[in-house]
């Protein structure tokens, strides 16, 4: 199989030859073998950094991609490992998506409701609800007749 130099495997997987250095280095790439000074890797590289990218680009860090490769047995099947791995990234996506919903609602809430005029007067009125689960005073509460109150 023929040697490539980083130039020729940065084009073809459309990296910079930086990215692929500090992929070498990190140990996600093997050490290329240098002849004259180059870098010199074995054309299978250009797999493993496909399965890099694709990890990338669905949101897998440099750690959890490290997982993928190192992380488990050398028999255990790659769809096993990104099935595990998959569903890890679901959840926490799932859990931020959540997190996302709840600064959505809060911000509409606080456009739609918050008529203060100075800094003081939104402290005033958060500090009146001192609810934890609405840090910022914006979910509508029960007043003292039984009205729905915001801030």
């Amino acid at each position: 199989m023929s040697q490539l130099l980083i130039s020729e495997v940065a084009q073809q997987a459309g990296l910079q030859a930086s990215a692929i250095r500090y992929y070498e280095k990190i140990g996600l790439l093997p050490t290329a073998q240098r002849a004259s000074g180059q870098r010199r890797y074995d054309a299978t590289v250009l797999y493993r950094l496909a399965v890099i990218q694709r990890a990338r680009q669905v949101g897998f860090t440099l750690d959890e991609i490290r997982v993928l490769f190192f992380g488990f047995g050398t028999a255990t099947r790659a769809s096993k490992r990104w099935d595990a791995l998959s569903k890890k990234k679901l959840t926490e996506l799932n859990s931020l998506m959540d997190g996302i919903k709840t600064m959505k609602q809060l911000l509409e809430r606080m456009l739609e409701n918050c008529h203060c005029d100075t800094l003081e007067q939104c402290g005033k009125g958060i500090s009146k609800r001192g609810s934890t689960a609405d840090p910022v005073g914006l979910l509508p509460v029960k007043g003292r007749y039984g009205q729905t109150q915001t801030h």
